[in-house]
């Protein structure tokens, strides 16, 4: 007898094979039969109508706190990823001394916009000091997905250098070579990558830039070299000029295109993939395409770049209870604390009003990512749009805040005011702040198509109240595959082995992303026509009742982690039949 039989769905199998419907049959955690089957089972999921695919790997998430404390890892888990993969950016939280954790959390809520107040209560501060304790403490958990950790620069960094690694001093000989002994120690116990930040835009809550931003080129290469002597890893790395010319904080000190040959030596020097962030700016809309070609001349001659893009622009929430223009002037300032309802009530009194309007911010002269967001605010009216049912991630510009309010004779600025108290301040609004120039989502159609990329970057467990990305799994099918009318789509079969087979195979996970006879049984049930990305809410659920942005989706029917039914109808079963993934040298 079987374990789980799934009878009768369309199986698109993370292959990038044409859909067929067949019954997944399943024992001890592992696709054992397709086909028609007729052997009995312990529990029948009937898939007829609906699509059955593996389960996503998520290539870049920043779960690296939420995963000591947190074994549900929504809201991941709701939008049907079933391995995820923690320490991007050159961000995370190993290793660490003890009089160090501190700057550590400092580093988290300034690059990844997480709150440090969560960090010191939620995290068991003291249960790790090597990359490998900290491994240790993760794999005596449980979670509703699979976790893969990798080792970030920045903490390494301030480990091997201390306050000489916050400052950005250059390493010497003797750094480089203490930073890459740890690096054979993590991944030797099972680090699946290393990370490194490169632009200014990652700075930590205290203002400085991430350690190793500026790290010279062979710092880099012996990190990536010591990494690549353990026979597997991932090398990521988010460079300069990714996110834009960042003018406010100082301008980065050069264009993205500009740190490729960086990347192509890194992949020399490891023999392994090199992943970076790709997107389209509003600052050089064309510069994407400079970046892919060059991965695309490099990986011919050998190179193995993998650039990361995501489905959609990168949605920079606006809402009251989060970010928004108004939060930063005195009279709002005032009664920021108040509980929502009641500071609703207070925003609409007419003279506190005009009082909010007519007031200005002081710009800083040293501010951090999230402050330069803010100020920017007004400025990206006209590309700021709501995000309410049905979410459109592909709206007509005429849709847009600025548009509304110029079509109504009235004041933009005024009409984003009066749109954060709707709902009872609970609506929200978007920035569609990259991929979305010409007001459509062409770029991102050919870097999907682009045969080296990999699709990433939905940052979950990060930019708690600023980004909410995570549904970009779930976008994958229900725009591109459904439901675009803005122009071309692209197939369901193409976009399952994006989300599956392609980022496995990057990471070297074997053993999952398809659905073939002996390999894992992440599986994911999707009710395809009614699958869809329900509108964004803020619960208060962090430790120290801190406050984050989630996103779930309906229309997964079921969701299987090794076997067992993690989800069953969009909602959480109870089973933790995820695991720590060890890279394969561990």
């Amino acid at each position: 007898m079987l374990d789980v039989v799934i009878k009768g769905g369309t199986v698109v199998d993370g292959t990038g094979a044409a859909p067929y419907t067949a019954d997944v049959g399943v024992q001890d955690g592992r696709i054992v039969e397709l086909g028609d089957l007729t052997e009995t089972a312990t529990r029948v999921l009937d898939a007829d109508g609906a699509v059955v695919t593996p389960g996503w790997v998520d290539v870049h998430t920043h779960y690296d706190g939420q995963v000591t404390w947190d074994d549900a890892l929504e809201p991941s888990a709701a939008n049907g990823v079933t391995t995820l993969v923690m320490g991007n950016c050159g961000v995370g939280f190993a290793p660490v001394r003890a009089t160090d954790h501190d700057a550590l959390i400092d580093l988290m809520e300034g690059v990844e916009d997480i709150p440090g107040s969560a960090l010191s209560v939620g995290m068991p501060w003291g249960s790790w000091e090597t990359f490998g304790e900290y491994l240790d403490v993760l794999d005596r958990r449980r979670y509703a997905v699979d976790i893969a950790a990798q080792l970030a620069h920045g903490a390494l960094r301030f480990y091997v250098m201390g306050e000489r690694g916050a400052a950005n001093e250059d390493a010497t000989v003797e750094d480089i070579a203490a930073m890459s002994a740890i690096v054979g120690e993590a991944m030797a116990a099972g680090a699946v990558g290393v990370t490194t930040s490169r632009t200014i835009g990652h700075k930590a809550r205290s203002g400085r830039p991430v350690p190793g931003t500026f790290a010279p080129e062979e710092e880099v290469l012996a990190l990536a070299g010591a990494m690549g002597s353990s026979g597997h890893g991932v090398f990521e790395a988010i460079v300069a000029g990714t996110i834009g010319s960042l003018d406010p904080l100082g301008g980065e000190r050069c264009k993205q295109i500009d740190e490729v040959p960086l990347l192509v030596a890194a992949s020399g020097a490891s023999g392994r993939p090199v992943t970076f962030t790709v997107a389209q700016l509003w600052d050089d809309p064309d510069h994407w395409r400079l970046v892919l070609d060059a991965a695309s001349e490099a990986n011919r001659a050998g190179a193995r770049l993998r650039p990361q893009i995501i489905p959609r622009s990168v949605t920079i929430m606006t809402t009251l209870d989060g970010y928004h223009l108004f939060m930063g002037r005195p009279t709002y300032r005032k009664i920021a604390d108040l509980p929502l309802d009641r500071r609703v009530v207070e925003m609409r009194r007419p003279e506190v009003r005009r009082a909010i309007l007519d007031e200005t911010v002081a710009k800083g002269s040293d501010i951090d990512f999230p402050a330069m967001v803010v100020e920017r605010f007004v400025e990206a009216l006209p590309i700021t749009f709501p995000l309410t049912d049905p979410v459109d991630y592909e709206p007509s510009l005429g849709d847009s805040v600025w548009a509304q309010a110029l079509a109504a004779g009235i004041d933009p600025v005024e009409h984003m005011y009066d749109l954060l108290l709707a709902d009872g301040g609970t609506a929200f609004y978007a920035v569609l702040g990259s991929n979305y120039v010409g007001g459509n989502l062409d770029a991102c159609r050919e870097m999907l198509l682009d045969p080296d990329t990999v699709t990433g970057l939905g940052d979950a467990g990060a930019h708690v109240l600023m980004i909410s990305d995570c549904s970009a799994s779930t976008f994958h099918l229900t725009h591109w595959a459904r439901d675009r009318t803005a122009g071309e789509r692209l197939p369901l079969e193409f976009l399952v082995r994006k989300l599956t087979g392609t980022n496995a195979a990057l990471y070297g996970f074997d053993d999952r992303g398809t659905l073939e006879v002996g390999k894992r049984a992440d599986v994911n049930v999707i009710d395809f026509e009614r699958l869809r990305i329900r509108p964004p809410l803020v619960r208060h659920d962090l430790p120290a009742g801190a406050a984050r942005i989630i996103q779930p989706a309906e229309g997964y029917l079921a969701t299987l982690v090794a076997g067992e039914v993690t989800r069953r109808h969009d909602a959480d079963t109870g089973a933790r039949s995820g695991r720590l993934v060890r890279g394969s040298a561990a």
